[in-house]
Order: structure tokens, then sequence, then C-alpha cells
């Protein structure tokens, strides 16, 4: 399904005729000079075509005839190559001779019945060429390695661009497609034709080869079935495989101006849409490209993309908002992870773009606290980093395999509704444990797991999640945090700037996961701290008195010996809430509490 897919977009871009995108035979390639034959075959020119507008010269991209697949092989290409295959020149081939016989003896053989003077002006050349006289006809040094084309004096077009060219170019096809020995139903069209024996590399994918990598390939027995290999295992035509392989290219492509890319942790996403028009498709597509990557910058898209979410939260079409978006439009997201030489397939969705807008909403619900601890929803990779320790005091955590694949995961989880992994919340819990560190962004990621567990039918307690402070919960873990964080805050109270360690630097750990043998030595703590405050701030120890006597009221007459992993993170979340509205109340004084925590996120975006 996915290989279908992609060659129906590749169908789409060529009835749009987009940049990029080849026919079939073809493909964008990095070339850098151009050779002017004259039409006996001699060198008129030799012409440096790189871009030069930026700081270095950068390569264009040229649709040229499709490269041969490289390994350790040598196979020369049809009309360009680089200068070691052309000009039997390199300075990191150690057999360029070879390389450059190659080349000529492909073009003696198919260029030798042709009477196109461009055709023949290369042969030509081809003929008389030695590599000494690179030097004699001062071509510049920068050349060698670089991919080169060729051109007739006078004429605008490259060689390969001639009629007779691409006539030659086809016909080479079909003979190769006539000469296969061996047919099979193409596994994306239907129609027996002969299989592609190796795909084209795919290239763009983060920490994949550099010369590419190929999602469809079997190079062992121990991959092949009933004696097939190579192309024969999964047949898929030679057109197929181009046009999958090319939308998929230019999907992965670099640069600022392609939204539908997106990385996530080791992961190279890439979206697409397909609707009743191209408008209906890029309208979809650039607001699936703002639902996975809000831009920070623009607060009037971020309010548009919310806008968006809270209307389809409601249940209402994603059509009233905006007559262009069709709410049928069939969305497509395909995460692809490095994997040697081959690409592994992280996920793949598709659904409608109101099911994915549906999701997404839920998504960002999950997460919702109040107060809000961010400025922007944080992305999966900086919630998936929240639960993993930092190395070392002062550095950030990196992300490993392992969290790369809960990185995964989560993605996952995210764009088709399924539960989320159930290993974030006990990481999350670890963390907090280990190092206290409780904030916005940790309990945000502990409710979420508990919240969308329940909607799917986990429940692990007849409570709901609350997203806000709850003065009516009677969930135990939830009244154990919300009575530690009013201890600690007792604590803060009493002893100003001169607390070293807190409560929760000492003993959030034990009090989140064993109440029952640390809340006993905190209840007397806090009632020290309390008769200090009775003589200093008497109005403020009413105050507390009150929250604790209310909190106190609710639990059972004794405290539970331990605590769930769910209730750890309800714990977690009562003690946000309830130390919140301290913090709140404070600065709406005037009067900061002390130390207290901002853990107000600036970076990230929903995915």
């Amino acid at each position: 399904m996915i290989l279908q897919a992609l060659t129906r977009y590749y169908q789409r871009l060529i009835e749009q005729q987009a940049n990029g995108i080849a026919p079939y035979g073809y493909s964008p390639e990095k070339i850098s000079y151009e050779i002017v034959l004259a039409p006996d075959g001699s060198v008129a020119q030799v012409n440096d075509i790189r871009d030069t507008s930026g700081k270095k010269p950068l390569a264009r991209l040229l649709d040229v005839p499709q490269p041969e697949k490289r390994t350790v092989g040598i196979k020369s290409n049809v009309l360009w190559d680089k200068t070691s295959y052309v000009l039997g020149i390199s300075n990191t081939s150690k057999r360029a001779d070879k390389e450059h016989e190659a080349f000529r003896a492909l073009h003696e053989a198919v260029l030798a019945g042709e009477d196109d003077p461009g055709l023949q002006a290369l042969l030509a050349f081809l003929r008389g060429w030695s590599p000494e006289q690179f030097e004699a006809l001062g071509f510049p040094a920068d050349m060698i390695d670089a991919n080169l084309v060729f051109r007739l004096d006078g004429e605008r077009a490259y060689l390969h661009e001639r009629r007779a060219a691409q006539a030659l170019r086809a016909r080479l096809l079909a003979g190769d497609e006539s000469a296969a020995s061996v047919t099979a139903m193409c596994l994306v069209s239907g129609e027996t034709l002969p299989p592609a024996r190796l795909h084209p590399s795919i290239k763009g994918v983060w920490g994949a080869q550099t010369a590419g990598a190929a999602i469809v390939s079997f190079n062992l027995d121990a991959f092949a079935s009933y004696g097939k290999s190579q192309g024969d295992n999964a047949p898929v035509s030679e057109s197929a495989a181009f046009a999958y392989t090319t939308a998929l290219n230019y999907l992965l492509r670099r640069g600022e101006h392609n939204r539908q890319r997106l990385q996530i942790g080791d992961t190279s996403v890439v979206f697409w849409a397909e609707a009743g028009s191209a408008e209906q498709a890029a309208e979809a597509e650039d607001l699936f490209a703002d639902f996975l990557n809000r831009p920070a910058d623009d607060a009037s898209e971020a309010q548009r993309v919310r806008a968006v979410l809270d209307h389809v939260a409601k249940g209402r079409p994603i059509d009233e908002l905006d007559p262009k978006l069709d709410p049928a439009t069939r969305m497509y997201v395909l995460g692809l992870a490095p994997n040697a030489s081959r690409l592994s397939v992280r996920y793949w969705q598709t659904d409608t773009l109101q099911v994915f807008a549906r999701r997404i909403a839920e998504h960002s619900d999950d997460l919702r606290l109040e107060p809000v601890p961010w400025r922007n929803e944080p992305s999966v990779y900086r919630l998936v980093l929240a639960s993993v320790p930092h190395r070392g005091e002062n550095a950030k955590p990196k992300a490993d395999d392992a969290i790369n694949i809960i990185i995964g995961e989560m993605t996952r989880a995210i764009l088709s509704g399924a539960l989320y992994p159930r290993s974030l919340l006990a990481n999350t819990i670890m963390r907090l444990r280990a190092d206290g560190d409780i904030s916005g962004l940790r309990v945000a990621l502990c409710k979420a797991v508990l919240v969308r567990e329940r909607r799917l039918g986990i429940r692990t307690s007849d409570e709901e999640i609350p997203v806000s402070l709850d003065k009516q919960s009677t969930q135990p873990g939830y009244l154990l945090g919300r009575l530690f964080a009013v201890q600690e805050y007792v604590q803060r109270c009493a002893l100003g700037g001169q607390v070293n360690a807190t409560i929760r630097d000492r003993y959030y750990g034990a009090a989140s996961a064993t109440p029952a043998s640390i809340f006993p030595v905190l209840l007397r703590n806090t009632q020290n701290h309390m008769s200090k405050l009775r003589k200093e701030k008497v109005g403020l120890a009413v105050v507390l008195e009150k929250d604790i006597r209310e909190i106190v009221d609710k639990l059972s007459t004794q405290f539970p010996r331990a605590l769930k992993i769910e209730d750890q993170g309800r714990f977690a979340i009562g003690y946000y809430h309830q130390s919140q509205t301290y913090f709140t109340r404070r600065e709406v004084a005037g009067d900061a509490a002390p130390d207290a925590p901002t853990d107000i996120e600036t970076q990230g975006a929903p995915l």
C-alpha cells in the first residue's frame, strides 16, 4: 500500500509539473559543469554552471537520464557522469581508466547508428579524447570528480534534452524490459511486467548512507523466498519502482520551503494528501504541516491551528472553518529510520484529514494542564527527553536508539489514537523520584498517559484525571500529592531563604512511593513549622491549616503502605496543581513565592 500511494502521488506531481519531478527514466541530479562541443567533437568551451548566489558555489539540479545504481561494480550513466567516467580524471577513484573505458564503450554501442549532430559530436569527442588533454586544454581543477553534461555549441539545450537523446533513452528503457527473461505481476500496478532488479536509491533520510538507501532490497539467501533473488522476491516493475522512489525523494528533499518533511528523533517523517483537486490537497498538506510543526514565532498561525483543533474536538466538520478543506481528504504519513544500507518503516498511518485532526486534538487535550506550563505545546521529542536522565549536571539529555524507538512509538500513538507507550509513565516517575524535578512537562506527560488509558478502557481509578486543581477528589495518590505540596510550602514560608534543601529534594521519592513510612514524620515537622508561622504570619497560618485539614479529612485513617505506578503519577499531578495555586496567588499579590519554580517551555511543536 505504501508503494501504491507513493506511485499515485508521483502521477499527481507529474500532472502538476512540479519542480524536481522528472519523467520516467530521468532524475534530478547535482550537475556542476558543462562541456560545449563543436560539431566535429572538439571542445569549444567548458562552463561552470553552479549556483554562485550564496557563500559558496552549489551544484544545480538538472533532470538527466536516471543514474545507474553503483555499489562496487563499474556502470556508466548515459550522456552524463562524473569526470572519472567521462574524462578518466579523478582524485578519489583508483580505477578512473576503467571507468572512462566503460563510458566510452557504452556510448560507442548506443550512439553508433545515430545521425543527430549533437550525439555524433559526443561520439567524436570520446573517440578523440585522452586524459592527458585535461591540463592541456585548461580544464578547471575544481571540475575533477564533479558531475558534468554536454551541450552542442550554439544551442541552449543540453545533449540529453535533445529529441534524439530522449528517443534513445526510451529505446534503452524498452530494450531493458524486453530483454528480461522473467516477468511477474507488479505489486503496484497489477500488470505482468519484468520486475526491476534494483530499485533506485532513496536519499534524504537522516542517518542513512549519503549515496542513498532502499526500502525494497534483498542481498542474502536468508532474505529470499523460493529461490527468488533481488527484484524477483518482491516484483515491482521498472516504471513503478521509478515512480515511488522519485515521489519519496521529492518528499525527502532538503530545503526551508519543504513543509512535507519533518525530523522526529531519528525518524524522517513525510506526508502527503489525496483530494478531489490539487488545491484541496495543497490546503490539507499545509494545515497538516501546521498540526505537526506549529510555527513558534507566528501567533496568528498558532491561533488558527488552535481554532481548528478546538472546532474538531467539538465534533464539528473541518470544512465549516475553511471551505477549501475537505474532511474526507486522504492523508498519508510515513516514518522512515536508517538501517545500514536499507530503510526501516518506523510507522505508516493513513486516514482522513478530519480523523487526524481529531487525534491531534485529543493529544493536545490529554496533555492539557492548568496553569499551562508552556508557551508552545511541547514536541514529542521534548516530551520523551523529559523522561530520561541528564548526562552530567549541566548536560542536556541526548536521544539514543532506545529513546528514538519510544519517540517513534509515541508519534504512532498520536497519529493512530492508540495508547502511549507505558514505559513513558514508568520512566517519568523514576526521574521524578530520582531528581525531584516536578516540572510541568513531566506532570503533563504523566497525565497524558493516564487520561488516554482511561479513555481507551484501562481504568485504575473511578475518578477522572483533573486538568486543574480538584478539591473534590478523594483519590489517595492525588490527595497525598496535594498534601506534600502544602507541607513543602509551609516549610518554605517558615524558613524562607534558610532552606538549603526542601522536603521535595529529600523525601519526594519516598513520599510518592511509600507514603506510610514518610508522611507521619512530615506531619510532625509541619506542625513545628506551623507553630512558627502562627507567631509571625497568623493569616497565612490559618489558610495553610485549612488546606491541610481539608486534604487530611478526605484521606483514610491510615496512609497507604505503597502507591502503584499509576497513583504515583496522580501524586505528581496533585503536587503540581496544589503548588501552582500558591505561586499564582503570590504572584497576583506582587510577592513571588520563595524559589518558585519556572518550568515554562519555550520550544517545541505538537509532534
